[in-house]
Parts: C-alpha cells; structure tokens; sequence
C-alpha cells in the first residue's frame, strides 16, 4: 500500500496544480466554477481508491479564488448568487407592484372623487326637484284658492268677471275667518309669511331660486305660525288697552312702546326659537342673541316706525296684523339674515365654537 505522502506528492498535487498553473485569469466565473467543480470530483475519487484506513492529509489550494470570502467555495459563492438573484428579482418585482399599486389606488381614488361629484350632482338635482314641486304645489294651491272663491255661483261669468269680483270677495271670506276664528286666521298669515320672507332671504343672499334651504325655510314658517300669528294678536288687543285715548300724541306712543318693548321681545323670540329648532345649546343661542340683539334693534328703527304711523293711525286692529305681515316680507329677510348667517359661518368653521363657548366669561 503506498504511503501517504507518496500519494500525496504523486497523486493529489500534480491534479491539483495544474487546475492552477492552467486557471486563466481572463475567464469568467462560471469557468472557474466548472474548474473546481472537476477538481474536487477527482480529489473525492482518488481518496475512495485509497480506502478509509488511509489518512488524508488536506491540502489546502494556495489559488486565491479559493481563499476568498474567509474559504467560501465557488459553489456556495455560486448559490448565494443565485439566492442574492431570486431576492433580487423579488425586490424589483415587489418595487414594480407597488409602483403598479400606487397608480392603481390613484385611479381608484380618481374614481372614488368621480363617483363622489356623480353623487353629489343627482343630490343637487334631487332637492333642486323637490323644491321646485314645493313652490309650484304651493303656488298653484294659493292662486287655485283666490280664483275659485265663487266657484259655487260663477257659471256663465266670463273671465272678466272672474278676476273682477275674485279680489273683493276674498277680502269679504278674510273678514268672515277674523270673526269666526281670528287666532288661526292670523297663524295661517304669519306662517306663509315668515315662510316667504325666509326664501326671499336665502335668494338675497346669493342661493339660487330653487336651491334654498327648506328645513330653514321650515322652521323660519313654524315660529311665524305658532307664535307671530298668535302673539300679534294679542299684542295689538294689549296695545289698544294700554292707550285707550284718542289724542294726537297716542300715536307716536304706541310706535314709540312697539319699537322698544315689543319689537325686543318679539325679536329675542324669534331668535332663541331659531336656536331651539336648530338644536343649539343654550350658551351659543345667548351669545349669539347679545351679540345681534342691539343691530337687530337698531335695525327695525329704519324700517318700523314708518309703517307703523300706517298700522296705529289708520288700519283697525282686527286687520294690523295683516298690514303688518306684509311689511314683514321685508323684515324676516333681516330677521332670517342675522339668526342664520352666525349658525352657517360656524358650522363651515368647526373652530368658532369654541370661541363662542367662551366668549360670555370674557
């Protein structure tokens, strides 16, 4: 059996030195690779023609390639490359969906706005529809009703006749409501007044004819109905009680007591029922009611004691309320105006709460 460094000498060295002496430095790695591969194929034959009693002694290659990486082989060097390669192609892969995920959620959010503005347009087209067949059912209701007032005995009139007797006799079917029921008689004004002033508001402030507001609208009629109507009537009852002469400075009395009593209280009404309806809390509605409570005022003095001169001096008190309902087409727009124009600018600014929550401990 021959020695151990006699096959070592004969057998591995002169295999292994060659790999080297002939290992061109020019080739890529994938020749080198191959190289190695052989060697170490030829290494493991001639120590199994050996046997297992004999001890190797390993020769450790002096080529530098070998050495590299603390002793790493070709063939491991060779696997990380392959892994570092599948990883890498995971990266770009995983890079290239998620550039395809951004512009795939950027068209879903493009689509979402879309469908957003879709949405909000049929929304707009839905209220612009039911408001328009409020006004037109309403309309048509009220002109239906003036006209027909002798519908009962007006065959063969001519449309002349018609429109010639309808004014009078529906001034006569009024006069009849007062004495039978002049308390709802004077609600039902005030309701279609204070319904009509506020649309005429929203129109003055800049909403298109049919875009207003109808829960605005609703509850502007609502406080006109149960408490303008009513109140007025025993208001002016009240007036005539408290100055039952008839001199020349009676007059300006009752405007005088109207513009300062009555007009604070009646305005202070109007604007804390607002508040209510529009469930607001109670320190916003004192706030907002002590901040507009003296421009209310001073307000109704450019307009009032004008048409009141009218409404104490010449119209009877049965028929005041009236008049006055038809001067307050142009009042509730002011009136509308003020209570809404502070509730609407804090709801599009959520910060002004809290300035008005501490605006009374200032």
């Amino acid at each position: 059996m021959a020695s151990v460094n006699s096959i070592t000498a004969q057998g591995f060295l002169p295999i292994a030195k060659p790999i080297r002496e002939t290992k061109p430095l020019s080739l890529g790695f994938s020749v080198k690779c191959a190289s190695q591969k052989a060697s170490k194929n030829r290494r493991n034959w001639m120590v199994r023609s050996v046997g297992e009693e004999v001890e190797v002694i390993p020769v450790r290659s002096s080529d530098t390639t070998d050495q590299q990486d603390g002793g790493i082989s070709c063939i491991e060097r060779e696997e990380e490359a392959e892994s570092a390669n599948k990883v890498g192609g995971f990266s770009s892969n995983q890079g290239r969906f998620s550039f395809e995920g951004g512009i795939s959620s950027a068209s879903s959010s493009l689509h979402l706005e879309e469908a957003k503005d879709e949405e909000e347009d049929f929304n707009l087209f839905i209220d612009r529809a039911i408001n328009a067949t409020i006004v037109l059912a309403a309309g048509t209701f009220a002109i239906t009703k003036l006209l027909t007032i002798d519908r009962d005995y007006w065959h063969g009139w001519t449309i002349y006749e018609i429109l010639r007797y309808a004014p009078l006799h529906n001034w006569t079917a009024y006069e009849e409501a007062l004495k039978t029921n002049p308390v709802l008689a004077k609600m039902m004004i005030s309701g279609v007044v204070y319904s009509v002033g506020d649309w005429i508001a929203q129109c003055y402030e800049g909403k298109p004819l049919f875009e207003f507001d109808r829960a605005r609208m609703f509850r502007s009629g609502f406080v006109g109905f149960t408490l303008h109507g009513s109140l007025s009537h025993y208001y002016y009852h009240f007036c005539e009680a408290l100055f039952p002469f008839q001199d020349w400075w009676v007059v300006p009395a009752k405007v005088l007591f109207d513009q300062t009593a009555w007009s604070a209280v009646w305005n202070s009404i109007y604007y804390v029922m607002l508040g209510l309806l529009r469930f607001e809390s109670p320190i916003n509605i004192y706030s907002e009611l002590k901040a507009t409570f003296w421009p209310l005022l001073t307000a109704g003095w450019k307009l009032w004691p004008f048409a009141h001169l009218i409404t104490y001096g010449v119209v009877p008190v049965e028929q005041r309320l009236l008049w006055v309902d038809t001067v307050e087409l142009v009042w509730v727009t002011i009136l509308s105006t003020y209570s809404n124009e502070k509730s609407e600018a804090r709801s599009s600014d959520p910060s002004s709460d809290t300035n008005v929550k501490s605006s009374p401990t200032e």
